[in-house]
């Protein structure tokens, strides 16, 4: 006869299996990827390093559950954002917004998740995410270009990933373990955040949005002309 795992012994499994992605998740907001160690994550929770391994067959692995577990938390709530009534203007800076505010919250888990070197295993994870992220981003900019508050010239899979990128890179900086802009006092800190999410939020809307007069396009450069040129 198979054996069945009793409601028990699942429930232990997976108290197990959330207390390493909690201790991982905890050591990545103390100093990043590289406090990932196994070793590191069975202490903090209280188990075997070879249980550790059970779930987890390397630290690759573990991080990049860590980073999925995150990432999809700010998928989701983006995807409630694009989905509220507002205006589309509206629900892009309040997505740009919260997206940046969120960040700083946890500056270093954040600066491990958008921009610190990692394993290729992570990268592609991080990659995937963006994407994901990317993907709340078009469905805003499609629903403002149907409703004219939108330039309509623009391809909206472009414009998005042109404002995840700004919204991204701008954060590099802030987020920075080196940078010690935001550490003094808890009010202070809170206002230069609003005000730095405030400031990408508005770049980020001002790239889509429709231009009060006529805009002259540069002419494209030909193919003679660019070999001309090179």
């Amino acid at each position: 006869m198979a054996y069945r795992r009793t409601d028990s012994v699942e429930a232990r499994l997976a108290d197990n299996r959330n207390r390493i992605l909690d201790a991982a998740r905890a050591l990545v907001s103390e100093g990043g990827w590289p406090e990932v160690q196994v070793s590191h994550v069975a202490a903090a929770a209280g188990l075997a390093t070879g249980t550790v391994y059970r779930y987890f067959p390397s630290k690759a692995h573990l991080c990049v559950e860590v980073l999925s577990a995150v990432s999809q938390r700010e998928v989701d709530v983006l995807d409630a954002i694009a989905n509220g009534s507002g205006k589309p203007a509206q629900r892009l800076h309040a997505a740009v917004t919260a997206f940046v505010e969120r960040a700083m919250r946890n500056r270093r888990l954040a600066y491990a998740l958008i921009a610190e070197p990692c394993d290729p295993e992570i990268d592609q994870a991080r990659l995937t995410y963006r994407h994901a992220i990317s993907e709340q981003i078009v469905r805003i900019v499609r629903a403002g270009q149907e409703s004219g508050d939108f330039r309509p010239d623009v391809a909206a899979n472009t414009a998005a990933t042109v404002i995840v990128g700004g919204f991204m890179e701008g954060l590099i900086g802030p987020l920075s373990p080196l940078n010690a802009d935001f550490g003094a006092g808890a009010a202070k800190a809170a206002a230069a955040i609003h005000a730095l999410a405030g400031d990408i939020a508005d770049i980020c809307c001002a790239a889509v949005a429709v231009p009060r007069g006529k805009v002259a396009r540069l002419p494209r450069a030909t193919d003679a002309t660019q070999r001309r040129t090179a």
